[in-house]
């Protein structure tokens, strides 16, 4: 029971948070207002679309495919698909309204999770505090703040439609509007697609046998994969469009000269998949700490910031919360399917480099882990969620602000 000592220290975390998520929120609009360079490689890859075309004329970012004198933005297409009619009104590079995009379609996530937790009967209080720590302490933030840049752009979009996929089960009891969901979120984030393991589960009522009813639930399953299978023949088609093979997604043709980055020389020297990157991966997703660089003769000049990310225990510690969820076949699915993804994503070239907190490939399974995370009855343990989300709302405020300040 809480007691009144309990409810004052709730209501100063919850006046630090909305204090820091103003601020945040102020720096993000900040950012979208003085800031967007109106260079996304997506945004050239919309204006190419609008004039027939697959390949773009100059590669605004690094990641370009160069292949038969022709240079392509690499990345599965839905985001320039998003953007063709704002590049259609302002041409490109005269968009310059990425960021402010992004926090709209990060606007929209939260909403969405906003539906999920009222559909999973999450307590307004709790998920009030949820919300703050998804939008403020965690990896939605950083890549909405960052979605002038190609691949942070691509994260928001493709957030937005796995959590849809997410909705789609929990919200409207529809496993084929969660296949094209998924499908749509495959054309932006490759990983999406081993979500329907995990949403088939969890359409599966509760304390029903897993076979029981198999009729209806191969008809809901047939059904939810037409969406997927079109978006993976759209993806095919597309690559070969380009490169001449389904399967060729332009990664073997990655040009970019006079790059000499730690991830330049992973992808020319171990190749995009390597075990050689798995105890960097490892420790910069669940042991690094927030770190920054002092140089002088006395080590008191901040001169830089290790931007390989860190640990998603010391950035968004309310996530440790997940260790109490309910155990049972949802959770083994949602486990394996997050298993599956972060374990791939650990023996990739990049960990998603150029990033402020968490690692941003985190938002690949995110989704899936708050629904383990808030499904069933809430354990005492959840009361340490407002400290542990004003911590992580804290702690990113001062990141975000020192790297302002210092230009680093």
């Amino acid at each position: 029971m809480t007691g009144p000592v309990e409810t004052r220290r709730d209501r100063v975390l919850a006046a630090l948070t909305a204090l820091g998520g103003a601020l945040l929120l102020a720096l993000l609009l900040g950012r979208g207002a003085l800031r967007d360079a109106g260079f996304n490689s997506h945004g050239a890859l919309a204006d190419a679309l609008l004039h027939g075309r697959l390949w773009v004329e100059h590669c605004p970012e690094i990641d370009c495919a160069l292949f038969e004198g022709r240079r392509y933005i690499i990345f599965p297409p839905l985001p320039a698909l998003l953007l063709t009619p704002f590049i259609a009104l302002f041409g490109f590079p005269g968009f310059k309204g990425f960021v402010l995009l992004g926090l709209c379609l990060s606007a929209l996530s939260l909403f969405t999770w906003s539906r999920i937790f009222r559909a999973l009967a999450v307590g307004r209080t709790e998920a009030l505090w949820l919300l703050a720590a998804l939008a403020f302490a965690g990896p939605l933030y950083q890549v909405t703040l960052r979605s002038d840049g190609v691949w942070f752009f691509s994260q928001t979009v493709g957030f937005l439609m796995m959590s849809l996929s997410v909705w789609a089960v929990i919200g409207r009891a529809s496993l084929p509007l969660a296949g094209l969901f998924v499908g749509l979120a495959f054309l932006c984030r490759q990983m999406a697609i081993f979500y329907p393991l995990f949403l088939l589960v969890l359409a599966l009522p509760r304390g029903r046998p897993l076979l029981a009813d198999s009729t209806a639930v191969v008809k809901s399953a047939l059904l939810a994969a037409l969406p997927v299978a079109a978006a993976l023949a759209v993806y095919c088609a597309y690559n070969a469009a380009r490169f001449g093979s389904p399967f060729e997604t332009g990664y073997a043709f990655i040009h970019n000269p006079g790059q000499d980055s730690f991830i330049w020389r992973r992808i020319t020297e171990g190749g995009l998949f390597s075990r050689d990157y798995l105890l960097f991966n490892t420790l910069y997703l669940f042991l690094q700490g927030t770190h920054f660089e002092f140089g002088g003769p006395r080590l008191t000049d901040l001169v830089g910031f290790d931007k390989a990310g860190t640990a998603i225990l010391v950035a968004s510690p309310w996530l440790l919360l997940a260790f109490y969820a309910r155990l049972d076949r949802v959770f083994a699915a949602g486990a394996a399917t997050i298993a599956v993804i972060a374990g791939l994503t650990l023996l990739y070239h990049s960990n998603g480099a150029e990033q402020i907190a968490t690692q941003r490939y985190v938002l690949d399974w995110l989704p899936i882990l708050l629904v383990l995370m808030v499904r069933g009855e809430r354990p005492p343990a959840f009361a340490a969620l407002p400290l542990l989300v004003t911590w992580g709302v804290t702690a990113n405020l001062a990141v975000v602000t020192l790297l302002s300040v210092y230009r680093l």
